[in-house]
């Protein structure tokens, strides 16, 4: 990014600073189930937090210092929102640290902190997971390849309790062409060995259910707007996939978005990206309502005390206040 493009970015992000005080709102709530109004209360609203972006995405909270961290993938950049300060630039480059142009999509994608409190990031541009320390922002690779073959743009990642970390590899952040033809769900285990353990899908953002017998894959070809869910085997492979559920009507309705990011709540309750902003669904697949940020929406993380969900929509940072809590709360 030149320095014109991050001046520019930053008035643009001061101003909805500004704005977000006085308590800018989008969207609606729409609630297709009593059961939904359990979870968002009725009078409920999609705050704008910061504006500005070019891409948000990968949104994580930092619980020790209370702040958000996430990516705009298009900027190369990481930022930093906290609550009375706003959202300033935290790392930049945030995924790819070569020279030159590298393609549109070129900065960290999925972000989240491993359970010894590093950032671990799936950087596009570098075609790589990262994990970087806090405090002193040095980062480490643990994941570059599969095989010898690079991976084509790491794009979200989730780990177990256990230490394993799993992971997408969808070919969004490429210049030009894959540069391999896996688009794979891997994992990397605690010795850094890699894993492939689907290649039949095309995968993006992931998350374990709270037992963690079950992991959601979203899948987001306007075609097929899938949400899969597979079986977690005691040895951490992935067996028996099912779709979950099909958000190809809602695409068909004109609604903006496709399945992207997706988290969970501590009662199993799945939070997914998809046509028409955050998709509400129970364990057995039933949409119970929409948060509709209206515009495409790439993701979305619990922050503060775990009930306030964070949303990442295309140019916005966006909140709301919910009647639940996520999973590590």
């Amino acid at each position: 990014m030149t320095t014109k493009m991050l001046a520019a970015g930053l008035f643009i992000l001061s101003s909805s600073i500004a704005g977000a005080q006085q308590k800018q709102t989008v969207g609606k709530i729409i609630s297709l189930d009593p059961m939904f109004n359990k979870l968002v209360d009725a009078s409920a609203v999609i705050e704008i937090l910061a504006d500005g972006f070019l891409w948000s995405e990968g949104p994580v909270w930092v619980k020790d210092g209370n702040y958000l961290l996430f990516s705009d993938v298009k900027r190369n950049t990481i930022f930093k929102w906290k609550e009375g300060a706003g959202a300033t630039p935290y790392l930049q480059p945030s995924g790819y640290t070569g020279t030159g142009n590298y393609s549109g999509e070129p900065g960290s994608n999925g972000l989240i902190l491993n359970r010894g409190g590093e950032l671990v990031a799936c950087e596009h541009g570098d075609r790589r997971v990262s994990a970087m320390n806090l405090k002193t922002k040095v980062k480490t690779t643990l994941a570059n390849n599969y095989k010898g073959k690079q991976f084509n743009s790491p794009n979200d990642i989730v780990q177990k309790s256990n230490g394993d970390y799993y992971f997408t590899d969808p070919p969004y952040g490429l210049p030009t062409q894959k540069t391999t033809d896996i688009l794979g769900v891997y994992r990397l285990d605690k010795k850094g060995m890699v894993t492939l353990l689907i290649d039949d899908i095309t995968p993006n953002g992931l998350a374990f259910s709270p037992d963690e017998k079950v992991l959601y894959v979203n899948q987001s070809l306007p075609d097929k707007a899938y949400i899969y869910a597979y079986d977690v085997k005691a040895d951490g492979t992935l067996a028996n996939r099912k779709l979950f559920y099909d958000a190809t009507p809602l695409v068909e309705q004109g609604l903006a978005g496709l399945p992207d990011g997706l988290k969970i709540d501590k009662n199993g309750i799945i939070f997914s990206t998809g046509p028409g902003g955050v998709l509400v669904l129970t364990p057995q697949g039933k949409l119970l309502g929409r948060i509709d940020t209206l515009q495409p929406t790439a993701n979305c993380a619990w922050g503060n005390d775990g009930s306030v969900l964070y949303i990442t929509a295309n140019n916005i940072l966006c909140r709301i206040q919910t009647k639940t809590k996520g999973v590590g709360f």
